[in-house]
């Protein structure tokens, strides 16, 4: 059974994305810092149903000296990691000019240093089991190719991913690890509860399907990526937003 990594694995995006995973034959290991009910409860679905496996592991992403400790000590005990789902990311919205020093710092670090760094000891278990190649998705956002006023902050370090993603399935290609982003609309988790029904009414609107996308619309194109029909894509990102920037 393949390992998959999936950070922000407790709530919303990330543990969508883990459940599909699992019940798709992965055995996810979900990052976040603490155990919620929901993710409690997916593991145990997880179990009962078969196909995959779920298990937690405590981990504050945004202590950035830690990382390699963590993945060494994971890799040890699960075996060579074969994808990663770079997911954990705060929705932090501001104006700019007004935004607290600190906040913007918190923001790049979690969204943008965070993942990296994860990243780079992961791609070492990678590049250690180079028989299976391996898969990397960085979740992304439409508003860091659309923007959107208030998250001058958060849309720099979504595009970010973008430039890492392309640089480094040049990098890690010739091992058969692909690298993608997901840039995903609006979707309703709780990044999206500042939306009220008028706002999320004219997202809704202004997309080709007149409609918001699911968190499974997002986890389906993850699976895809993860399995044989995505063996030939990478360096590339994955717009699902219900064809909002068409």
């Amino acid at each position: 059974m393949r390992n998959v990594v999936v950070t922000g694995g407790s709530r919303g995006l990330g543990l969508g994305i883990g459940r599909t995973l699992a019940a798709a034959g992965y055995n996810v290991i979900a990052i976040a810092r603490s155990l919620s009910p929901d993710l409690e409860a997916a593991v145990k679905e997880a179990e009962k149903a078969g196909a995959g496996a779920m298990t937690f592991r405590a981990c504050d992403l945004s202590d950035l000296a830690a990382i390699p400790a963590f993945v060494r000590a994971m890799v040890k005990e699960v075996g060579p990691i074969y994808g990663l789902v770079n997911n954990a990311g705060l929705g932090t919205s501001g104006v700019l000019a007004t935004m607290a020093d600190a906040a913007i710092e918190k923001l790049v670090g979690l969204n943008t240093i965070s993942p990296i760094l994860l990243t780079k000891y992961v791609v070492r278990s990678m590049m250690a089991n180079r028989e299976r190649g391996g898969r990397i998705v960085n979740v992304s956002s439409v508003v860091s190719i659309t923007g959107y006023s208030g998250l001058s902050v958060y849309s720099a370090t979504k595009a970010s991913l973008v430039g890492f993603t392309r640089s480094l399935a040049r990098e890690v290609g010739q091992l058969d690890i692909t690298v993608n982003a997901i840039a995903p609309g609006f979707v309703d988790t709780d990044m999206t509860d500042e939306l009220d029904a008028d706002q999320r009414a004219r997202i809704a609107r202004r997309s080709a399907l007149k409609r918001l996308i699911d968190i499974e619309d997002v986890a389906r194109t993850v699976e895809f990526l993860m399995g044989d029909g995505g063996r030939n894509i990478t360096g590339t990102v994955i717009t699902v937003d219900a064809g909002n920037t068409a």
